[in-house]
């Protein structure tokens, strides 16, 4: 009784046990439970907002990832999308620079040592970049000298990636999915610096990340997002698709070839036209072929209407370039395009490939400082000062494209007389006058610093103006005592 009254009274019903004080007729009232209906799928539904999940699922990642590899090695279309601006960006090879001596024969040890092999490795790595839309590089270090080599983990050995719990933006840790063994790697993500810019917390966590250190970059993905999405993902149902139709356009032309002969019998019955159909046969190419007037041949071709196949290929087609922001006559599509038109087209491409461009380089750079933070801690036991001359680091890439000088030189000589003209009559200073000049001869490949450049014209001037001044060696030589009278009575 008393679990009954327990479980009655966490209900919220009242007792319906008699009353001593009350008569043995008399109870006290029950109230209902109240409650809502609930949907047999509430389980299933998430609300449209207060979701902050920006990744995939992980069978869906796992997905996208073979998906992509699959459509680069055989789809020509995908393939054109991942090596396109690889040929553009990468064509002419990268290098590593700084202005110190030293510095650069660290970072060209690095670049050309035998297992980093940067020359080579550099395009695989950018392709897989964009085909896995992430990469993961563990770092091995030569403990006395600082020497950097690069290993390779497979995004599809990656379990999980820590993001900080303070900055979710910021990737602090790798784990990867168990071995043979039932051993999972902890990889702790590089940020060049000191680990005194994360929080304490944070520190404590990295710590825990003790199998070694390990660059991790991602491409098309959210600041909240902790996995990386590949270049070929939103194309990857229309690549397929257009396949699939180009297909279907071959076994269309393999019909089309095809025919049968249709063989008419005049006022033949159905027996004598079952019996003629077992004897007769296909005549063989080139031979010849006897009948009456009773019985006429015709060779019978398909008529599939496949005129308009070429115009349903361009849709498709065009469809998954301009997803990857490619020009159409880039792949074979001349469309009604000309030279002027087909290079002002070009431009929002070649806006999309300086984008890649300047992520690869930002990965470049942060190496070149990895590189020389390792050096200096190996050899100073120190962190070098990142912001020194010596320790500035730039990555090189070569122009995309050769560009058309002929309209910026034009344009450069009148800029060079409009600016002229204007500091003559005072609306500009000289300093303004070289920053306009500046603008078009960047266009050119140079670059002009205002300040030194009118600070070194300004020096060339007056040494050439004290040249010009006329010394007369007589007046200067003490010992022409004879001829300076004559002149100076001249």
């Amino acid at each position: 009784m008393r679990i009954v009254e327990a479980v009655k009274s966490l209900f919220g019903f009242e007792s319906v046990v008699p009353n001593s004080q009350q008569s043995e007729k008399s109870y006290s009232p029950m109230r209902e439970a109240y409650g809502t209906t609930i949907d047999a799928d509430e389980d299933s539904w998430r609300p449209l907002t207060g979701d902050t999940k920006r990744d995939l699922s992980p069978i869906t990642q796992k997905r996208m990832r073979e998906m992509a590899h699959y459509l680069w090695e055989t789809n020509l279309l995908g393939n054109r999308l991942v090596e396109l601006p690889l040929a553009y960006i990468l064509g002419e090879g990268v290098k590593l620079h700084c202005d110190d001596d030293e510095t650069q024969k660290t970072l060209n040890r690095f670049w050309k040592d035998p297992i980093n092999q940067m020359n080579i490795k550099l395009p695989k790595k950018a392709r897989e970049l964009a085909i896995n839309g992430e990469q993961c590089w563990p770092t091995f270090v030569n403990e006395h000298t600082g020497h950097v080599r690069l290993g390779y983990l497979d995004p599809a050995v990656i379990e999980t990636v820590v993001v900080d719990p303070d900055n979710e933006e910021q990737p602090i840790g790798i784990v990867t999915c168990k071995d043979r063994k039932g051993v999972a790697r902890r990889y702790k993500v590089i940020v060049n610096g000191p680990e005194d810019i994360f929080t304490q917390r944070t520190q404590a966590i990295r710590e825990t990340f003790d199998t070694g250190e390990a660059f991790y970059f991602t491409i098309n993905d959210l600041s909240n997002g902790k996995r990386g999405r590949s270049d070929l993902l939103a194309q990857a149902d229309w690549l397929d698709g257009y396949d699939e139709f180009l297909f279907g356009e071959l076994d269309r032309a393999r019909f089309e070839r095809a025919f049968i002969w249709d063989i008419t019998l005049k006022g033949a019955t159905e027996a004598e036209v079952q019996a003629k159909a077992k004897t007769i046969h296909s005549p063989n190419p080139g031979s010849a072929r006897v009948h009456n007037d009773s019985e006429e041949w015709n060779a019978v071709g398909p008529t599939l209407n496949g005129a308009d196949s070429q115009d349903k290929a361009g849709l498709f087609r065009n469809h998954v370039l301009g997803g990857g922001t490619i020009p159409e006559h880039w792949f074979g599509g001349g469309g009604d395009v000309n030279r002027a038109v087909g290079a002002e087209m070009g431009e929002p491409t070649f806006k999309m490939f300086s984008m890649r461009q300047q992520t690869l380089k930002h990965i470049l750079e942060c190496l070149g400082v990895y590189v020389i933070r390792q050096k200096s801690l190996a050899e100073k036991s120190r962190e070098p000062d990142l912001e020194a001359p010596e320790n500035m680091i730039e990555a090189i890439f070569p122009e995309m494209t050769a560009k058309d000088t002929s309209k910026y030189a034009a344009a450069l000589q009148q800029v060079v007389v409009g600016s002229y003209l204007a500091v003559e009559k005072g609306l500009i200073t000289k300093e303004t006058a070289i920053k306009i000049i500046n603008a078009i001869a960047g266009r050119l490949g140079v670059e002009i610093d205002a300040d030194k450049e009118l600070a070194a014209v300004e020096k060339l001037a007056s040494e050439i103006k004290d040249d010009d001044v006329f010394n007369d060696p007589q007046f200067d030589d003490p010992k022409s005592d004879e001829v300076a009278p004559a002149n100076q009575a001249a």
